[in-house]
């Protein structure tokens, strides 16, 4: 291909990808002006391969080559910001929301703690009670995957021989659905986050008293307090996150009910995100850690203790400093 010819077909996406270094070199960049910046990127650098290879003019190489390198900086200036924006939200953003929101976030836990350790107390008294709550079949399921003679504990008996990766998997989908049922839940007035918080805290609680009962406490509860301080408190934060939404349409104010809504998802989208987060470290605990019964219940216990006094204290804590008040 002759060069004039080449010029002429590919110039406007050089011009078009100039336009957009210059307002990325200048700060002037919208969001969506980098999505299809790494694209037009690799699209250039083909040009000037080609250009390069096919002893093309230095009058149009070098100028390419110069566009090559600007965008090659903004590319990975960009990138590397990314990285320290999202540090910066586990670090400080995402338990600075959480504090922001304790209202949400108390009622939510309320909620399912209380349901969950008040069912638990009741069926620890009443062992009847399992059976109008929990079918049977369930309830035999549950017994064998904490069976203290269990090889890999809190697998049924399908699962038991699963690779921990794929048990990984199976508990981030399971998790996260769970989650976001519960966040979802909130867009019925709230009606949804209440109900899947209270149900939940219902389920888990009868199935911990249950198992206490019967003997298998020591292998259940040193099982779950590990990815329990990540997965229960995921839990209801995503529910607090849902009871948001579902006040912002009971109560919008002075706001029309859209514009509350939307002004509630942006809260409630940071805190989702940061359960999301959660429930992948829950995950990778329950797979790797919870389920082998390699480590004494005592090691699990101490394990466990640290790890909830970490959740809480990140928090409460995590993100506070003078120049950035709650």
């Amino acid at each position: 291909m002759k060069q004039s010819l080449f010029e002429t077909r590919h110039q406007p996406h050089w011009q078009a990808f100039a336009t957009q270094v210059t307002l990325l070199e200048q700060g002037k960049a919208k969001t969506q002006d980098l999505t299809h910046f790494p694209h037009d990127y690799r699209r250039l650098c083909q040009h000037l391969a080609l250009a390069q290879e096919r002893g093309y003019s230095s009058y149009l190489v070098d100028p390419l080559q110069q566009l090559a390198l600007r965008g090659h900086q903004q590319l990975y200036r960009h990138r590397s910001q990314l990285g320290a924006k999202t540090l910066s939200f586990l670090l400080a953003d995402f338990p600075r929301t959480v504090r922001e929101q304790w209202r949400f976030v108390l009622v939510a836990c309320l909620l399912f703690f209380g349901s969950l350790i008040g069912i638990a107390l009741l069926v620890y008294l009443f062992p009847d009670l399992i059976y109008a709550i929990v079918s049977p079949q369930q309830v035999t399921e549950m017994q064998g995957m904490y069976d203290p003679d269990a090889s890999r504990l809190g697998r049924a008996a399908e699962r038991a021989s699963s690779e921990d990766w794929m048990m990984f998997g199976y508990y981030v989908m399971h998790n996260i659905g769970i989650a976001f049922q519960t966040f979802a839940g909130g867009l019925l007035f709230g009606l949804g986050s209440v109900f899947f918080l209270f149900f939940n805290g219902l389920m888990i609680g009868a199935i911990a008293g249950h198992l206490t009962e019967i003997g298998y406490g020591q292998t259940f509860w040193s099982f779950v307090i590990g990815h329990g301080a990540f997965e229960l408190t995921a839990i209801a934060l995503a529910g607090a996150a849902g009871l948001q939404l579902g006040w912002a349409l009971i109560a919008p104010g002075a706001l029309p009910r859209g514009e509350a809504l939307r002004l509630a998802a942006r809260k409630s989208v940071q805190m989702i995100c940061g359960v999301i987060v959660f429930l992948l470290i829950a995950a990778f605990i329950e797979a790797y850690w919870s389920s082998t019964t390699a480590v004494e219940p005592w090691g699990k216990y101490l394990v466990g203790a640290t790890l909830w006094a970490m959740v809480i204290a990140y928090l409460l804590f995590a993100g506070r400093s003078r120049h950035a008040p709650e």
